[in-house]
């Protein structure tokens, strides 16, 4: 049996392999109007592809939790019922293929409010659809980007209601995973980083005060979530700045022990994202080693993603102990059928959908 197409078991729930799709946003929902932050057939059908192609778990996307919580006005949202129930079909359909739904929910901080990728990003005006932007302290992402407005303790209060009310709609649409995103630059990650983070109140300055939001929302979450069923944790190991004083690897050991005892399932290590000028060492499965070290010193199940390409580089990260689980993201925007090519080439064959058995030569 190939360690990729091993079943895992988080709590009661089985998922049929750890082959896993990392959320990536597609900049594809409605931008105005009622319908702003609601799934499109856009996402129905790229979603649905990757659970039709073997992949044992699928999570959408950074999805808000609010209306200014989302990277771009072209984001998904979980705040009303026509978003909750648009998902709801999403869900349903990767289940449907036997695949396991997951949404990973999600405020976008300091780095909200921006143009789409595809048309190079950066701060997006009023006139554009732009909103105004909220950080753990005043200070901009970047030159040109606005300075976001810090954060009030009652303000904190709401945004973590604001997770828990969003992690209840998507249990209602069919969920079956939810993952709090905490990595990136994003919001968390500006609070438990001391670039980003020079609050002098209970939520800034030592470790506890910058991990405090990052732990009341895992709790909040897992209060609304049911106890047989998963949450899982987005975190970016490092900020890749070592000349200052940054987010480390080490405490992200410490936030992953705090974390699993508060009831999260599985750490989803990432990393970087927090500062546009970071030295990224970039090459094949080159987050894999943080992955290795949160495993290992907080003896927590944990998913590896980046550069990560072919499946006996995958099945290999699984076998020496390295992650419990791959993360894909590019190579199955490539290949929505990766895993099912991945598990003829390490001689664990699947079958393919049925529909698609004349172009394989199985009839599933």
């Amino acid at each position: 049996m190939s360690a990729l197409f091993e079943p895992i078991t988080l709590r009661t729930l089985t998922i049929p392999n750890r082959i896993w799709l990392s959320p990536m946003c597609m900049y594809s929902a409605a931008a105005e109007g009622p319908e702003t932050g609601v799934a499109t057939d856009f996402h129905l059908a790229h979603l649905g592809a990757r659970a039709a192609g073997g992949a044992g778990l699928v999570m959408v996307e950074a999805t808000g939790v609010r209306p200014d919580a989302r990277i771009s006005p072209w984001d998904l949202g979980l705040w009303n019922d026509q978003q909750q129930d648009a998902l709801a079909r999403i869900a349903a359909l990767i289940r449907s293929h036997g695949s396991v739904p997951a949404i990973q929910l999600a405020h976008a901080g300091r780095k909200a409010s921006t143009a789409k990728a595809s048309s190079g990003g950066g701060p997006l005006a009023a006139e554009d659809g732009g909103f105004p932007v909220v950080g753990a302290s005043p200070i901009p992402f970047s030159d040109g980007y606005p300075a976001p407005a810090e954060l009030t303790e009652t303000q904190i209060a709401e945004l973590v209601e604001d997770f828990a009310s969003a992690a209840r709609r998507a249990l209602a649409a069919g969920f079956q995973v939810v993952e709090v995103h905490g990595a990136h630059g994003y919001l968390i990650h500006q609070f438990l980083s001391p670039l980003t983070n020079h609050r002098t109140d209970g939520y800034g300055g030592d470790f506890a005060g910058r991990s405090r939001l990052a732990r009341e929302i895992a709790t909040a979450v897992r209060a609304v979530w049911p106890a047989d069923l998963p949450v899982l944790f987005r975190v970016s190991a490092t900020d890749w700045v070592p000349e200052q004083p940054s987010w480390t690897v080490e405490e992200s050991v410490l936030l992953a022990k705090e974390l699993q005892a508060i009831g999260i399932d599985l750490i989803d290590v990432s990393s970087g994202g927090l500062v546009p000028d970071a030295k990224i060492t970039v090459g094949p499965g080159y987050q894999v080693p943080f992955a290795s070290q949160i495993r290992e010193q907080a003896g927590v199940a944990v998913s590896t993603v980046g550069m990560i390409s072919e499946p006996a580089q995958a099945e290999a990260v699984l076998t020496e102990g390295r992650a419990d689980v791959v993360m894909l993201g590019r190579e199955l925007l490539r290949d929505p059928y990766w895993p099912l090519h991945a598990a003829k080439t390490l001689g664990a064959e699947r079958n393919w959908p049925v529909q698609y058995g004349y172009a394989v030569g199985a009839r599933g």
